[in-house]
């Protein structure tokens, strides 16, 4: 198991490295986190239909070389506000534990991440596990559900991470430990420093002075290491990270607060000639030019991502590079803005005015559409014309339908449908939605728009592997899965 002293500290990273690392050992692997808070989220196979799991999840059954299973993610909190999240249970929103207080929650949802849990084990050679936030955050410990209540209950071999980028990472690690019960400090075997910057001689002598506080080795110290190409698990990614010194086109990604699945575009910090920018504010979209794209991600709360986008201008400025020739993109919850209107009778998400860049308009459905899919486009027009009946694996997480505004026939609304109730563009063909997530993790699209081979994930998963192996004991790694 692997447990962080904070959030961020580098626990997805690590659990993938040690799934692909065991799966190469012949071994079969499996990942496991009991509870993930993320709007990144992925279509799998739920108990004989599809549900959702977090990203991190999937990408570790990828590397493990294990199919995405729900059960290796049995709960998936998706913020919709600051004060509240949607409950997923087993791939499937639960709408009564979405409104059931935090606290009660817990113990309704330990019955099924334990079984889920335990038939893991009955099938897999090693299970991996990733905990959350930190394992000694007093305030939580009683309603644990994630971290040392799922190490107890499987007597998992432990490895505690933390960022010394940051700094204080060696009272990070002493106070985390600290805060333990005795009983719980004992099935820690190690601790790990990730993000390491600099000659690791100059750590002493402070490895050993912590050793003789806990009892504990540090077992690896880890580089940092920037262009792994392994998405974050949440958050914007660092915008400093693959930023080329020169670049002919730059991607902007509107960042409103609720935005979501922000890992499926990892590869444009991995194209040369493309920078990749977060565009929070004007400031940000200072000097974009019409080569330049605009995407309107995912979102979980569409109607207040778009009157965020107001407030902050920045819906102004997608309409004029619209209107100007420049190339516009709107996913799932981004298509749904660039339509004249969103209406919701059901009070699923709110009702709001469009963008008004399609002839569209989206009704929120009290049934969620949960789903992967291989569709193909039609002809595509204008400046998307590269993708014309081209063929993409994706999938579609969102409780919207989308269909023709007819209050809306000028031509300057003019709408096309390039894939059946999944894709539309304008008569000009510069601007494009899609209810589909994924299309740039599709090698055929890169290299259809940007003539450029990137790569694959499965050379991702081994070059993190390498790395575990240059900077962790083989000892260390085959110890952890001892009896």
């Amino acid at each position: 198991m692997v447990l962080g002293t904070t959030s961020g500290a580098g626990k997805s990273w690590l659990a993938t490295a040690l799934c692909r690392w065991y799966a190469r050992q012949g071994l079969k692997v499996a990942p496991f986190k009991a509870q993930n808070m993320s709007n990144n989220a992925r279509v799998v196979e739920a108990l004989g239909r599809e549900g959702e799991i977090g990203s991190a999840q999937y990408y570790q059954a990828l590397a493990a070389c294990a199919k995405p299973d729900v059960r290796m993610n049995p709960v998936l909190l998706k913020p919709e506000r600051d004060t509240h999240s949607q409950v997923v249970l087993m791939g499937q929103v639960d709408q009564e534990l979405t409104h059931t207080p935090w606290r009660g929650r817990s113990e309704k949802v330990w019955p099924t991440i334990a079984a889920a849990l335990d038939a893991l084990r009955q099938e897999f050679d090693v299970i991996v596990i990733e905990g959350a936030g930190s394992p000694a955050e007093i305030n939580l410990m009683a309603n644990d559900i994630v971290n040392m209540r799922v190490a107890r209950h499987s007597q998992a071999q432990c490895l505690m991470i933390c960022d010394i980028d940051r700094g204080g990472a060696f009272a990070h690690l002493y106070g985390t430990w600290a805060l333990l019960e005795e009983s719980d400090r004992a099935l820690i075997r190690g601790f790990v420093l990730n993000k390491f910057r600099g000659d690791p001689l100059l750590l002493a002598p402070a490895p050993e002075q912590l050793r003789e506080l806990t009892g504990i080795e540090t077992v690896a110290v880890l580089p940092m290491w920037r262009e792994h190409g392994l998405p974050q698990e949440d958050g914007v990614f660092d915008d400093s990270k693959h930023t080329h010194s020169e670049f002919s086109r730059t991607v902007y990604v509107l960042s409103y607060p609720q935005m979501s699945n922000l890992d499926e575009f990892e590869v444009f910090q991995r194209i040369p000639g493309v920078r990749l920018v977060w565009a929070r504010s004007l400031e940000d979209l200072r000097g974009i030019k019409l080569t330049d794209w605009m995407i309107l991600p995912g979102s979980k709360l569409t109607s207040n991502d778009l009157l965020w986008l107001r407030r902050q201008g920045l819906a102004k400025t997608v309409i004029d590079h619209a209107h100007h020739g420049g190339r516009v993109l709107g996913i799932c919850g981004g298509l749904q803005m660039l339509g004249q209107i969103l209406e919701d009778p059901h009070g699923i998400d709110g009702g709001a005015l469009g963008l008004g860049l399609l002839s569209l308009k989206t009704r929120f459905e009290l049934t969620k559409t949960v789903r992967s899919c291989e569709p193909q486009f039609n002809q595509v027009k204008g400046a998307w014309s590269e993708l014309s009946y081209l063929q993409f694996k994706g999938f579609e997480i969102h409780h919207g339908n989308t269909t023709y505004c007819e209050d809306f026939t000028e031509s300057e609304y003019d709408t096309h449908e390039i894939i059946e109730g999944l894709a539309w563009q304008n008569s000009t063909g510069n601007v494009l939605g899609l209810y589909v997530h994924g299309l740039f993790e599709n090698a055929n699209v890169i290299h259809r728009l940007f003539g450029h081979e990137h790569s694959s994930l499965d050379q991702v998963f081994d070059h993190l592997a390498d790395f575990l192996e240059k900077h962790m004991p083989i000892s260390v790694l085959k110890g952890l899965i001892e009896e």
